[in-house]
């Protein structure tokens, strides 16, 4: 059996971390995953959080670093399954098969890159759906029209990480967009679509969170376009008006 490495960053998650957790213990290919936490030396009770279900997390960390990204990096660099994935302190796997069907595709296929789909869940329980980010098969042309699977679905060999290098810590808010642009760019990167909801988002991420923002994630994201030389203002509005039909 494949063992995927599934990756938490946390900072002051004490509301929303013993869920994902739970999340991942819940899998019925529990046994297939290394779960690895990277904690930034979190203020509030996260950490005893952690220390009680110690059990249920293979590794852990807890250090000072510079960002949600460096943190991501220290995950990178930790894993060692033969995939790797990333569920973020306030998300969920959307059922309990999640990563038996993941390596059901891993089996089944000969690819480096696998992705799905993705629900915005309300903050508080009953975590109504109020938007679903349906994705598809990639094609080249896609990337030009402002296209990116949603990053906490994606699946990444751990030999093509080598390849693709860490995430770019010059972002702020745009190293996950900046990441996909680089993944689907690479000339070795053969991935698939597993036409699934995989991650329950909770609404509230950083670059969404207010005005400036936005602003700064829209700023962030062209500079990413350009770098990666995949495209400019064009694909920065198509991939901004998307959105607005994943809505319900």
């Amino acid at each position: 059996m494949k063992k995927v490495s599934i990756i938490t960053v946390s900072y002051n998650c004490e509301k929303t971390l013993l869920d994902t957790i739970n999340s991942v213990s819940n899998q019925t290919a529990r046994n297939a995953i290394e779960y690895i936490i990277i904690d930034g030396q979190s203020t509030d009770a996260t950490l005893d959080i952690i220390k009680e279900n110690e059990h249920l997390i293979d590794h852990w960390i807890s250090d000072k670093d510079n960002g949600i990204y460096d943190a991501m990096n220290k995950g990178l660099q930790c894993a060692q399954g033969e995939w790797v994935g990333f569920l973020h302190a306030d998300d969920l796997f959307h059922n309990n098969n999640v990563i038996e069907s993941i390596i059901n595709e891993i089996n089944n296929s000969d690819f480096n890159c696998l992705y799905g789909n993705l629900n915005y869940i309300q903050e508080e329980p009953p975590h109504k759906i109020v938007r679903h980010w349906k994705s598809q098969a990639f094609s080249d042309k896609l990337l030009k029209r402002g296209w990116m699977p949603p990053h906490p679905t994606v699946y990444l060999k751990r030999s093509h990480l080598k390849e693709l290098g860490l995430f770019n810590t010059n972002y702020i808010i745009a190293a996950d967009y900046d990441y996909m642009l680089r993944t689907f760019s690479h000339e070795n990167t053969q991935s698939t679509f597993l036409n699934q909801v995989l991650i329950d988002m909770r609404l509230g991420g950083v670059s969404n969170n207010s005005l400036k923002n936005i602003i700064q994630k829209s700023k962030e994201d062209y500079k990413a376009l350009k770098s990666n030389k995949v495209g400019g203002l064009y694909a920065l509005f198509i991939k901004n008006f998307s959105k607005l039909i994943q809505f319900f």
